[in-house]
């Protein structure tokens, strides 16, 4: 459905009016004799503001902002907290398994596996490529990158912890993704990158690798 000018200036008021305050009212009853509200109609008095705030141009350069920062945000996501670039190189591993909190049934309802069941992905499913972490706005990083993506003949995802990954994706022509809001970091209990995430028999190998100066 499309909203008139109209429609289009009050509903962009009523969801600043609404985000911003919340207020909270009770019913007193009536206590005396009651009286037309001589104050101008809430929904009129937003549309007015926002006409003029339309014919001054502020209403605009607010919208351009805000659509200046939605693409800022997708293109150049904020980098992922308390990671840093390695220091000293180390190698741990860790078990994927986990315990089911629920039971699992299948679509006629029959339990497949009981709550409390702890299986491990690895046992189903093998990890086809390496995991790369690293920050593309570290060049040596950068660079690293490649020398792996090469020595794994392309068996390589690489997941950055900082920096444009439409950016990478332009210059190398190669899906580059990005560990949103560092899930997938801290999963893995990654605190410095560059670092490699592979598969060692039913456990994960986790490489923070150094990089050369």
């Amino acid at each position: 459905m499309k909203l008139s000018h109209r429609h289009r200036l009050l509903l962009t008021g009523l969801v600043a009016l609404i985000t911003t305050s919340w207020v909270n009212a009770t019913d007193l009853g009536v206590i005396g004799p009651t009286y037309e509200i001589s104050e101008p109609h809430l929904l009129r008095m937003i549309e007015q503001r926002l006409r003029e705030k339309e014919r001054t141009g502020e209403l605009k350069h607010l919208e351009e902002e805000a659509k200046a920062r939605g693409i800022e945000t997708v293109t150049n996501p904020p980098p992922i907290a308390d990671i840093r670039t390695t220091q000293t190189a180390r190698t741990f591993y860790m078990d994927p398994s986990f315990t089911l909190d629920r039971n699992i049934l299948d679509a006629q309802g029959r339990l497949l596996f009981p709550a409390g069941t702890r299986k491990n992905p690895l046992e189903i499913v093998s990890l086809s490529r390496h995991l790369l972490f690293f920050d593309a706005r570290d060049r040596r990083q950068v660079d690293r990158a490649r020398e792996l993506m090469a020595t794994y003949q392309g068996r390589v995802k690489p997941i950055l912890t900082g920096g444009s990954y439409l950016d990478l994706m332009k210059s190398w022509r190669i899906p580059v993704y990005y560990d949103q809001q560092g899930l997938l970091t801290r999963r893995f209990g990654i605190h410095q990158v560059p670092a490699l995430v592979s598969q060692e028999g039913q456990r994960l190998r986790i490489d923070e690798l150094e990089i050369t100066k």
